[in-house]
């Protein structure tokens, strides 16, 4: 009788820090720029970090072939994408649609929230203020300030801050434009996205859509990626339930990771030119192991304490970091970029050709290209 040998099992191929880096910035439309309009890249990346007005304009530059910031303000102005809080707690770009679908996605992490004032809410209705706070910024878009001192009209013992957390926790609060219109100026004015939109939110939705996007734009990932990003917990069993769907591999510690099968995961080699990022780009934060793109030794190097830069990408890897001196009317006219390893001749001339495009896109003005709106100087002592 013949004895059937076992068969070995398959172990997933190791994927090392370069690969997944390469693999990343493809889908990341930083390998080269895309030919998509600003809607559909807003769409395909599930967001752009905003915690500054700026940084959605420069995320695009980086990503999109003739990108313009006229583009995403008129988008803005359109009420096509919204400013709202929505992953990790922090205000992104999103699509109306999104907006209106991944912010009923997270409101785990948005109770989670709430429940560190808890003790600053001693005695307040918390459906009775969801219900006052809508009806107030739905009548007319409020500061922050003027919700403050609504509710603690209803509430004086409570503390304020708690207050309007909780009134930012419980509604999907959006900034109204002017504010994050390139080229505008205007305080943070908030209504709520069903109101702003005109039509209501969509039920949560099942997240397994989420983490599909999430692979595509953001693979290959791990469990305790998707987590880092989405600021969710308890996602292990969202990804076994996908698993028959899905590939896997393993990083270079052992940790599975889970891709698209037919997602793009490009040589180690594959070229990656310079790419200025702002600060807080998602590419940057949308893993729990950053190291795809910023070497174990930078690791914190792009920003100091609550202060943030914008990060210089070179050979695909964090490489150096980058602040904006404006000019008249708060115009970016000089670019200084701190080296955190020493560039090539090659690679510093390339540095200097990404700066003085982007300048001379968020400027429309005429450069010489010789480096002179660009400098290569120290402004942050890591030491001290």
């Amino acid at each position: 009788m013949a004895v059937k040998k076992k068969t070995a099992a398959v172990q997933p191929a190791v994927l090392s820090p370069r690969a997944l880096g390469r693999a990343t910035l493809e889908r990341q439309l930083l390998l080269r720029r895309a030919a998509m309009s600003a809607e559909d890249a807003v769409r395909h990346l599930v967001g752009l970090q905003a915690q500054n007005t700026r940084p959605p304009y420069f995320q695009l530059l980086a990503r999109l072939e003739g990108f313009e910031p006229a583009e995403l303000a008129g988008l803005m102005e359109s009420r096509d994408v919204v400013r709202i809080v929505t992953l990790r707690s922090t205000i992104h770009t999103h699509t109306a649609d999104d907006a209106l679908t991944l912010r009923p996605l997270v409101q785990e992490a948005r109770d989670r929230e709430l429940r560190m004032f808890r003790k600053g809410l001693v005695g307040v209705d918390l459906d009775r203020l969801r219900d006052l706070s809508r009806t107030y910024v739905e009548e007319s878009p409020r500061t922050p300030k003027e919700i403050r001192e609504r509710l603690l009209a209803e509430w004086p013992d409570a503390d304020p801050q708690a207050l309007s957390t909780a009134a930012r926790c419980l509604l999907p609060l959006v900034q109204i434009t002017p504010r994050g219109v390139w080229g505008r100026s205007g305080q943070v004015a908030l209504t709520t996205a069903e109101h702003w939109l005109g039509r209501p939110s969509e039920p949560a939705p099942a997240p397994d859509a989420t983490v599909l996007r999430y692979l595509a734009a953001f693979g290959p990932a791990s469990v305790k990626d998707l987590q880092s990003w989405a600021g969710l917990t308890r996602m292990r069993e969202v990804f076994e339930r996908l698993r028959p769907q899905l590939a896997t591999f393993r990083d270079e510690n052992g940790i599975e990771l889970f891709d698209l099968p037919d997602a793009p995961r490009p040589a180690e080699d594959t070229p990656a030119p310079p790419r200025f990022l702002p600060e807080f780009d998602n590419v940057l934060l949308g893993h729990a192991d950053r190291t795809r793109v910023i070497p174990p030794r930078f690791k914190g190097r792009n920003g100091v304490g609550n202060q943030s830069y914008g990060s210089v990408l070179a050979d695909g890897f964090l490489a150096a970091i980058w602040r904006l001196e404006e000019g008249r009317g708060g115009a970016p006219t000089t670019v200084t970029v701190q080296e955190l390893r020493p560039f090539t001749t090659a690679e510093r001339d390339e540095v200097t050709d990404e700066a003085v495009a982007m300048l001379s896109v968020m400027t429309k003005a005429t450069t010489d290209g010789n480096g002179g709106d660009v400098r290569f100087a120290s402004f942050i002592d890591f030491d001290r």
